[in-house]
């Protein structure tokens, strides 16, 4: 069973998955927000999904960003629509700086690099990296 994540934003969403063995994570899509929950019900039906992983945005301080209400009221649609998938926050502090910073790496073109739905899509990937980095 695979392990999805989602960096979730207010317009966008990047979404990542584990391959069947969760043991690498590949950024797969970004998906506009409204069509989150119906993007989610294509790919159930096609892959056996046991967790979602969900990146948890805060300040520097601490201090939850406004945007936690909006990933709140998405996990309380997503818990009665897929009561079988466990749900797990990850912290997702600078996944947006690494991801453009491994996009840099990688050698992308500088437009390729300004595309925020490449960037959403590797974040993701981030957040889903390191919630497996930290189960082991």
């Amino acid at each position: 069973m695979r392990i999805l994540a989602i960096d979730y934003g207010i317009k966008k969403c990047g979404v990542a998955a584990t391959d069947p063995l969760q043991l690498i994570a590949s950024g797969l899509e970004t998906v506009p927000t409204g069509k989150l929950l119906d993007w989610l019900d294509e790919y159930l039906q096609r892959e056996e999904v046991s967790d979602l992983v969900i990146g948890e945005s805060r300040a520097l301080d601490g201090v939850a960003n406004p945007i936690q209400t909006e990933i709140v009221g998405f996990e309380r649609k997503f818990r009665r629509r897929y009561p079988g998938i466990t749900l797990h926050r990850q912290d997702e502090f600078y996944t947006s700086r690494r991801a453009r910073e491994s996009m840099l790496a990688m050698g992308m073109k500088k437009k390729r690099r300004r595309d925020k739905t490449e960037v959403d899509r590797i974040a993701a990937a981030l957040i889903l990296q390191d919630f497996l980095e930290e189960r082991r």
